[in-house]
């Protein structure tokens, strides 16, 4: 993990790292689940502290009439995805701790009787760090590193990590420096002594400037650089977009919770080789192809950096240039992994990402994969729908159902039925037809090739000069592409 280095301990057993190798960092896992005082009338209920905040707004709102409710981790669950978190960022498991309690700490979290209980316990199994699945004021982390006397991480310090450790483009890296800028300003205070000690002399910091202040301004500094790079780089993204824009190509984002399958279906749909990893957050930086439909129209997939519960709103914010590519998709496929016993929970937390970047409304097609990790008799019952494809894009089933879903949910550049009559001569117009069209008649008569085709818009443009005059595209309004037909003119 790219974290500052560790501190020693005299307590707990030591290990011998083994000559030339780096040990991976043994972390001690500290959980929450706040209970919820129950009202009268009501059981008392265990919840995660996210799934406290969204109950407690659904009942301040009891005059609007009440909606399904949303799908929350428990705490057990929040526990399981940092440890996958924590493997992730190359840590090795040490112990875990669920602590449970009616409300924070407001010093410690935990309360300090099991700060020092939780302290003995990653001590004897000589811990690294502690990792909470909580988010930690910097008084709180101050406070908690005194007690245990080593190093101590939050959930969002641990994303931010992973971020940096996948990072691979400038713009990736940029991207996460600035997320971990703005993470690391308001924790400045009270970081040591040296942070509060005054400067002065000649050619140094003004007298009275503390060494934190310095610090603040040094950051705010490199914030404003960062921010001014980023800005550089959506910008040319944004004239990128507008030469794609200016054609009648598509763009399809892929969109779903981390390790959910994405990179696997991007490269099953355009044959790239995108690295697909178990890990969490494999994929940062956005990757862009062309894809082939059934109906020989080309549209552009993005693959995007997936979601995750509680995400940090500063990687939101960094990524922003990054996400602008979902809200100004055409079409969104949500990918859903179906093997996984939190599915409803992850897709919850997908609709929430989806709405902060204000792209809940677009048009969408869920997409359930990992089929195949599915038990047989579940695989068979399950049924695709309008809204709904069931594939496995590890073994390739069901990639040309969820293609031909894809063509008949895009609007633009439809393909229309035309006959044309070209010259053998025309090389070009022919092998553009051949590549861009559904030929369903051919014949050769005189040294011109007669089709019957279907075809893009934007190919029918290309070739209108050999369009038969008698005959024009005619699109029937609402259905599938095989039935537009082609009617003469009277």
């Amino acid at each position: 993990m790219s974290i500052p280095p560790k501190k020693t301990r005299k307590s707990g057993p030591q290990r011998t790292p083994d000559a030339g190798a780096r040990q991976p960092e043994r972390a001690f896992l500290v959980g929450l689940d706040y209970r919820v005082r129950a009202r009268a009338g009501e059981k008392r209920s265990l919840l995660s502290s996210g799934a406290r905040a969204a109950r407690e707004a659904a009942a301040a709102s009891s005059s609007v009439p009440k909606a399904p409710p949303v799908p929350e981790f428990s705490a057990q669950e929040s526990l399981a995805e940092l440890r996958a978190l924590a493997g992730s960022a190359g840590a090795e498991i040490a112990g875990e701790f669920l602590q449970r309690r009616d409300r924070p700490d407001p010093a410690t979290l935990i309360g300090r009787g099991k700060l020092e209980e939780i302290a003995g316990a990653a001590a004897s199994a000589s811990a690294d760090l502690l990792l909470f699945d909580h988010d930690l004021t910097a008084s709180q982390q101050r406070n908690i590193e005194n007690e245990v006397h080593t190093r101590v991480i939050d959930r969002t310090q641990l994303i931010l990590d992973i971020f940096a450790r996948h990072a691979r483009t400038r713009e990736g890296q940029l991207q996460v420096e600035l997320a971990q800028l703005e993470y690391l300003l308001p924790r400045l205070a009270g970081r040591g002594i040296e942070m509060s000690q005054l400067g002065g002399g000649i050619g140094t910091r003004g007298p009275g400037e503390t060494q934190l202040e310095t610090d603040r301004r040094k950051i705010y500094r490199r914030i404003r650089h960062v921010k001014q790079q980023l800005e550089n780089v959506r910008r040319i993204r944004g004239q990128q977009r507008q030469r794609r824009e200016s054609v009648p190509v598509s763009t399809v984002a892929l969109v779903g919770y981390t390790n959910a399958g994405k990179s696997t279906l991007f490269n099953a749909l355009t044959q790239a080789d995108v690295l697909a990893s178990p890990k969490m957050f494999a994929t940062l930086d956005p990757t862009i192809r062309a894809v082939a439909l059934p109906s020989r129209r080309k549209v552009l997939l993005s693959d995007t950096v997936g979601f995750i519960r509680n995400l940090p709103h500063t990687l939101v914010s960094a990524f922003r240039a990054t996400l602008e590519e979902v809200q100004r998709a055409a079409l969104i496929l949500h990918v859903s992994d179906a093997s996984s016993p939190l599915s409803a929970e992850q897709d919850a937390q997908v609709e929430r990402v989806l709405k902060e970047l204000e792209a809940d409304k677009k048009p969408r097609l869920r997409v359930m994969n990992k089929m195949d990790l599915l038990p047989a008799a579940q695989r068979d019952s399950l049924r695709d729908d309008t809204s709904t494809i069931h594939l496995s894009a590890a073994k390739g089933s069901g990639i040309s159902t969820l293609l031909e879903r894809m063509d008949e949910m895009l609007e633009a550049d439809r393909p229309s039925r035309v006959r044309l009559r070209v010259p053998q001569k025309e090389g070009k117009t022919l092998a553009l037809l051949e590549a861009r069209a559904r030929i369903y008649a051919r014949e050769y008569k005189d040294g011109v090739v007669e089709l019957e085709a279907e075809a893009p818009e934007s190919v029918v443009r290309r070739v209108r000069d050999f369009v038969v005059p008698e005959f024009a595209p005619v699109e029937i309004p609402g259905a599938p592409l095989s039935e537009t037909i082609t009617r003469g003119r009277r």
